[in-house]
């Protein structure tokens, strides 16, 4: 599925990215060798924890909300898993954020991945493991989009979509297990600052 969004943002969705086995086994092998963290970060001038865990892979350090994210050395099967999502995406990856939602009360709050590091129109690379979550898109004037994201699928987000969108992983209080995110990301360290940044949205 390919969409495009107001203001000249584009979605592909891949469902079935993995094959069920595949995903099943990356969703494991993750879920048991990865250093899980808890970790702060401001918001709204606030320090909180983050209500999921997280852990940071690649070549560069990056900064969100507050919190430095020193990279860990890839691993063979994340090198694997940037490495076809840099071919889908058409962009050579070079980190990976991964994010542990351990049960429906875990999520990610609404925000727009427009940091000075990944560039004007950074395109995001998002493959879903484990529990299938609800995706929410949401724009100042255009109807908001939601998507189920199930294990083993793999949605793209390029063009201005973090400019004019916000995007996030609600809360729910439907009995889900545990997903594991990683969205892949191409950080350049000596980027000028977006034209969203700019604009001080």
């Amino acid at each position: 599925m390919t969409q495009a969004l107001a203001d000249g943002g584009e979605l592909v969705l891949v469902r079935d990215w993995l094959a069920p086995d595949e995903a099943r086994t990356a969703m494991e092998a993750l879920s048991r060798d990865v250093p899980w963290a808890q970790k702060p970060i401001v918001m709204m001038g606030k320090r909180i924890l983050q209500p999921r865990l997280v852990a940071w892979y690649g070549d560069a350090t990056y900064t969100y909300s507050g919190l430095e994210n020193v990279p860990l050395g890839w691993t063979s099967l994340l090198a694997s898993l940037r490495d076809r999502a840099s071919s889908a995406a058409g962009v050579a990856f070079n980190s990976v954020l991964l994010n542990l939602y351990r049960d429906g009360d875990d999520s990610m709050g609404f925000h727009a991945d427009k940091e000075k590091e990944l560039g004007r129109d950074p395109v995001i690379a998002s493959l879903s493991l484990g529990a299938a979550r609800r995706f929410v898109m949401r724009h100042a004037s255009a109807p908001r989009i939601e998507l189920d994201l199930e294990g083993g699928s793999l949605l793209i987000m390029r063009g201005t979509t973090q400019h004019f969108w916000r995007h996030g992983v609600p809360r729910t209080r439907v009995a889900v297990g545990p997903r594991i995110n990683l969205t892949f990301r191409l950080i350049r360290p000596s980027a000028p600052p977006s034209s969203a940044s700019r604009r001080g949205s």
